[in-house]
């Protein structure tokens, strides 16, 4: 019986901290893409690639609402299928 809980608490351990780093993450893309894409035609967009840009790239985006691509080199280099840049 003993055993259970304490497997059981340490699973659901695991998992609140696992959840926690995954909203965190979040929330940092989430606040860099916000000044990313403040001045975007197509803000919903921008938001979207954006978010998925700083989350392949270890939270790096530049700074700034356009240009400064220099500062992030893996939000830079990345491309479409068709070789457009993916990255806002």
């Amino acid at each position: 019986m003993k055993l259970t809980f304490y497997t059981l608490l340490l699973v659901s351990l695991l998992l609140t901290s696992s959840f926690l780093q995954f909203s965190n993450a979040d929330a940092v893309c989430d606040s860099k893409c916000k000044v990313r894409c403040a001045k975007a035609g197509y803000k919903d967009r921008c938001l979207k690639y954006c978010g998925i840009c700083c989350q392949k790239c270890e939270y790096c985006v530049p700074s700034g609402t356009y240009g400064n691509k220099d500062e992030c080199p893996c939000y830079r280099d990345m491309k479409t299928s068709n070789g457009k840049p993916k990255c806002p």
